[in-house]
């Protein structure tokens, strides 16, 4: 059956309230596509195949119930060609399509690809806003346009005001500051305790089989039994309301904190449904903002929550957008070791790092700590590839998409734009990881060693990365005392820290 419009659906833009799906139209069919292409630019996690196929296969059920047209690709189909362009080139042909329309990718691989698609067609082609973000593609930049840097918090607040959130009568931010990071740093200690898991089971061992029939290459726990992400809007909205009742009053407090036992304590989870479009931020926001508003989460708690929404999520994609394809490049320090093998499986005898790993590789999933003061933190002391780093980073969690993954790895966690988005590189010695977690106790090494074989690599690489960027850093205000307390060290002791980096440099792989 012909159809006049064919409009492509990524996997990532499954929401259901944009303005596309209003009405039904039966001379507009609507694509959805499992392609290779997207399965195996980077190895990717599991469960975030698995996830991913799932959801939309949800989404093209739903938009069918709704009356619309819908040509649904899965991974195993004989007509699939695994690439976007090849599938379109067919569907377009077969259907006689005068028109192709797209929303608009979040990802610079794909806006290249579908643009120079759309330029090469013999027929009329369009695209549209995703209707998502709070921000177009250049807002940041040009906001930041002339000025000498780039501070999310200036932006920030700009942003509050613009949407009126968490503001009083006067235009002023509730309680008379726009930022309660301060606190925000506590470590848990088991009271109160970590809200239970209350999002569902999915079984798809169908599914899974399916991708691993179609040689689909991934690694990390499939969960295929047991798959517990939102998979549609309704469930993502639940597993909102569940974090603003029960989490959100002690996710501010705690969200730097690390546990053993306990992988989630008051994170939200939210990010898979808002990275997929299942929710809109506008509506998370304003969900936080009510709960404080009807006093049954603290202040702290709540901005603290929707600075990382309003602020820190806008920010990083503006600053892709501003800086593609040149930042996925950054390597300020140079670094090129490739990554210790235990990053695919998690054996290290380092406890942090094999707990945060081992999480990761089981959930698909790692708080933001976990991802920068944890996995950042040794690769960027250690001098991993930052390239690397960003592709595992890619990879391995479910709510990784590279408009939000990469300024967050090259940027704030390897500091490889040289300090475009934070204002120092994020490091530290065992102490801080002890101070915010349970990780250190019972681990091989020891945290309050700098040198010899048990002494904690954290330390010396801690030292020893600042020694060998000295032209580089010392001019920084917010680490002048680092290099005040190196300079109390004696020769030997610098000599003896730095050849205990040297040696774990050269044993990575067996830490």
């Amino acid at each position: 059956m012909a159809a006049k419009t064919i409009r492509l659906i990524l996997g990532d833009q499954l929401n259901s309230k944009h303005s596309w799906f209003e009405r039904a139209d039966d001379d507009t069919l609507y694509v959805l596509m499992e392609v290779r292409q997207e399965t195996d630019y980077v190895l990717h996690h599991a469960q975030k195949i698995l996830a991913i196929f799932a959801a939309m296969r949800r989404f093209a059920a739903e938009l069918e119930e709704r009356g619309h047209r819908v040509h649904y690709l899965r991974i195993s189909d004989e007509e699939n060609q695994q690439s976007l362009p090849e599938n379109l080139n067919r569907l377009i042909a077969e259907h006689v399509c005068e028109r192709f329309e797209f929303q608009q990718p979040d990802e610079w691989r794909l806006d290249q690809q579908l643009a120079d698609y759309a330029d090469q067609l013999d027929i009329d082609s369009a695209s549209v806003d995703s209707e998502h973000s709070y921000t177009s593609r250049g807002d940041v930049g040009d906001f930041f346009a002339k000025r000498k840097r780039w501070l999310m918090e200036s932006f920030y607040r700009q942003m509050r005001q613009r949407h009126q959130v968490l503001l009083d009568g006067n235009g002023e931010p509730c309680g008379g500051q726009w930022n309660y990071d301060q606190d925000n740093r506590k470590a848990w200690s088991g009271d109160p305790a970590e809200p239970e898991d209350l999002r569902p089971c999915h079984d798809h061992s169908a599914l899974w089989q399916e991708i691993v029939d179609a040689e689909v290459d991934s690694f990390g726990s499939p969960q295929a039994k047991n798959l517990r992400w939102p998979l549609n809007r309704d469930e993502a909205l639940t597993q909102l309301a569940d974090f603003i009742d029960h989490g959100l009053a002690n996710f501010g407090r705690y969200q730097d904190a690390s546990s053993t036992e306990h992988w989630r304590l008051f994170h939200s989870l939210l990010a898979f449904a808002l990275n997929v479009k299942m929710l809109n931020p506008r509506e998370v926001v304003a969900a936080a903002e009510q709960a404080y508003r009807d006093e049954r989460v603290p202040l702290a708690a709540a901005e603290g929550f929707i600075r990382q929404i309003l602020g820190w999520r806008e920010y990083v994609r503006g600053v892709y957008w501003a800086r593609m394809p040149e930042y996925a490049e950054g390597n300020y320090f140079g670094h090129d070791l490739p990554l210790p093998s235990w990053f695919w499986d998690g054996k290290t005898q380092m406890r942090c790092l094999h707990k945060a790993i081992s999480q990761s590789l089981e959930h698909a999933y790692a708080h933001h700590i976990q991802r920068l003061m944890i996995i950042g933190n040794f690769a960027l002391l250690a001098g991993l590839d930052p390239a690397e780093v960003h592709r595992w980073y890619l990879g391995i969690y479910i709510d990784a998409f590279e408009w939000v993954e990469l300024p967050n790895t090259i940027g704030m966690s390897q500091f490889a734009d040289g300090g475009l988005l934070a204002t120092k590189p994020y490091v530290s010695s065992a102490a801080y990881i002890n101070r915010m977690s349970d990780y250190c106790k019972g681990c091989h090494y020891r945290r309050d060693q700098r040198v010899g074989e048990r002494a904690c690599p954290y330390n010396a690489l801690y030292w020893d990365f600042h020694q060998r960027h000295r032209d580089k850093l010392q001019g920084n205000h917010r680490i002048g005392m680092v290099y005040r307390n190196l300079e109390r060290m004696s020769q030997e002791q610098r000599e003896a820290i730095g050849e205990r980096a040297t040696q774990v440099h050269g044993n990575l792989d067996s830490l």
